[in-house]
Parts: C-alpha cells; sequence; structure tokens
C-alpha cells in the first residue's frame, strides 16, 4: 500500500477513534517520511501527554522539528529522549548536528564522540566534527577529523571538498586540486569543484583553465546567480570589464534572483568611471530589492553620493 493511501486509512482510523494510539503513532511517522513534519509534531505532542516516559515518542519529535528548522525544540525534545534513554545512540548523533545548527559546536562534538564511542568506523560522525571544528575556524583538527572520514569512506566527496577547501586556505594547491578533482571523480556535476579549481588557476594565472572550469560552473548552475557573480568577478580582475557585463546581462536573463546582478553592474560601470549606468543599475538592484543580499540603504547611500 502507498504511503499516501496508508495516510488516509490511518486518519480515517483515529476519525472514528481517536484514542488509537498505535494508528496516531504510525500515522506521525508516515507524515514526517511524506514531508509533513508540523502535522507529525502534532500528532507525537498528543502521544506524549499519554505516554511520557516513551524516549521514542521524543525521539520522533526531534525530528519532525528538525524537518521544520525549528532546531531549539528539536534540542529539548532529543535531550528529553536521552533522559529517558541515555543510550539512544541515534538521538545522540541528532543532537549533535542540532548542536552544529545552533552554532554549539562544542556541545556537537561531545556528541559525535559519543557516537564514535560506540561505533568507532562512523565515517559520519567524523565528518560532522570536522565540520564542527571548521566552523571554529580550527582548520588543523577539521583537517584531521575530514582525513578520518576519508579514512573510512573513500567516496565521501563532501570530506574532499572540505579538505580541498582547507588545504587551498593553507597554501596547499596542489593538494587543494587533488582534492577537488577526487570530488569530481565522484560526482562530475559538483560544479562549486569546478569553481574552485577555477579560482586555484586564477592564482595560477592560468587562465585558460579559468575559463573552462568556469564555464562548467555556469553550465551546471544556469540558474545560480551567485555562480555568475562570481564568474563576472574574475573576469573583472583579469581587467575583462566588458565580459565582465556581458556574463552579468546574461544572468540577469537567466536567473530568478537578479538584485545582486545590477548591483555588480553597477560596480563594473563605477570603475570605469560611467557614473550614469554606475546610477541606473544601482536603481535597477534597489527594484528588484526583494532578491538582494546587499543592505539597501548601503546602495542609497552610494546613489546620494554619485548624484
Amino acid at each position: 500500500m502507498a504511503n499516501e493511501e496508508k495516510i488516509e486509512e490511518l486518519q480515517e482510523i483515529l476519525r472514528e477513534d481517536p484514542q488509537n494510539f498505535q494508528a496516531r503513532r504510525e500515522l506521525a511517522i508516515l507524515l514526517i517520511d511524506a514531508g509533513f513534519p508540523k502535522e507529525a509534531a502534532q500528532h507525537l505532542l498528543y502521544l506524549a501527554k499519554t505516554f511520557p516516559d516513551d524516549s521514542a515518542i521524543y525521539y520522533n519529535l526531534g525530528i519532525a522539528y528538525e524537518k521544520q528548522k525549528e532546531f531549539k525544540k528539536a534540542q529539548e525534545a532529543y535531550l528529553k529522549c536521552l533522559e529517558i534513554a541515555p543510550q539512544e545512540i541515534d538521538a545522540v548523533y541528532n543532537l549533535g548536528l542540532v548542536y552544529t545548527e545552533l552554532q554549539k559546536y562544542d556541545e556537537g562534538i561531545k556528541c559525535f564522540k559519543k557516537v564514535l564511542q560506540q561505533d568507532s568506523n562512523d565515517s559520519n560522525s567524523y565528518f560532522n566534527i570536522g565540520i564542527c571544528y571548521f566552523k571554529k575556524g580550527d582548520l588543523v583538527n577539521a583537517m584531521m577529523n575530514f582525513q578520518n572520514t576519508i579514512d573510512l569512506n573513500d567516496n565521501d566527496l563532501y570530506a574532499y571538498f572540505y579538505m580541498g577547501n582547507i588545504l587551498r586556505e593553507m597554501g596547499e594547491l596542489d593538494g587543494a586540486k587533488e582534492c577537488f578533482q577526487k570530488v569530481l571523480s565522484i560526482s562530475p556535476d559538483y560544479s562549486w569543484a569546478y569553481y574552485n579549481l577555477a579560482s586555484i588557476a586564477f592564482e595560477e594565472e592560468d587562465y585558460e583553465s579559468v575559463a573552462l572550469n568556469l564555464d562548467k560552473t555556469i553550465e551546471l548552475n544556469p540558474k545560480d546567480e551567485q555562480a555568475y557573480i562570481n564568474y563576472a568577478k574574475i573576469l573583472a580582475k583579469m581587467g575583462l570589464f566588458e565580459d565582465a557585463k556581458n556574463m552579468l546581462m546574461y544572468a540577469i536573463n537567466e536567473c530568478p534572483d537578479i538584485g545582486n546582478l545590477y548591483y555588480y553592474i553597477a560596480q563594473i560601470a563605477k570603475y570605469e568611471g560611467n557614473k550614469a549606468s554606475y546610477i541606473e543599475n544601482l536603481n535597477n538592484a534597489l527594484q528588484n530589492r526583494g532578491t538582494l543580499t546587499i543592505n539597501p540603504d548601503r546602495i542609497m547611500n552610494e546613489i546620494e553620493k554619485a548624484s
């Protein structure tokens, strides 16, 4: 029976008998799997009132809140689960993910290390410890844990991707390139590996490789305005201002989010000394303020100074 049919069947059972707790529990889990975490949470909260010592209810409630990005509520649910069942290792792992989202990186590391005490071959826990250290700015410990991830799972493309970024930050460009190329051997369509290879090629003044890798980035991200902006920035750094503007104008026709694109066209016009185009495109950016990540007040100040 398909999930949708089963959900309808369970809902009908509950309409006839709201006290059918087993049906409500099964329905809640199906709703999580079907992408209805808010509705699932309502059923789980109902169950928690009747079964306050059932750790599984709080575990699934944590999942429902996580899927809604209500991370503080998810934290509370997982902590309640662990208060009832301290050895529930899946709850420990999920709590670590929640702590990471809440930027409580030290608490997240503790959770993942606890998982590793139970299973020393859990590559995902090493990866997530690496993420916590990376976000803390501790690149050495981050790299060690990404390496542990790779040692256990040589196909973890995200571990290679982060390793590449760390090695690039450390100035080890050859090692960084090897990592990004490994990412592409695992996932040939991982566009940001191409972008990072292009950035390294730019540092090495290998402009042919810059163009090849950036073209691949755009090919794989035809609707990604940030990819076009990054491409245009590199073209501008190379002194190819007309090509940079053309890239951004092309992106305006391709992307739904165009406010930032107009802003960067304005910056190129300013650099070229084209005051009229500078002001025109700043105004275009303001007219698309719903897609701006740049503060509109900053843009208005620029217009005022230029006028």
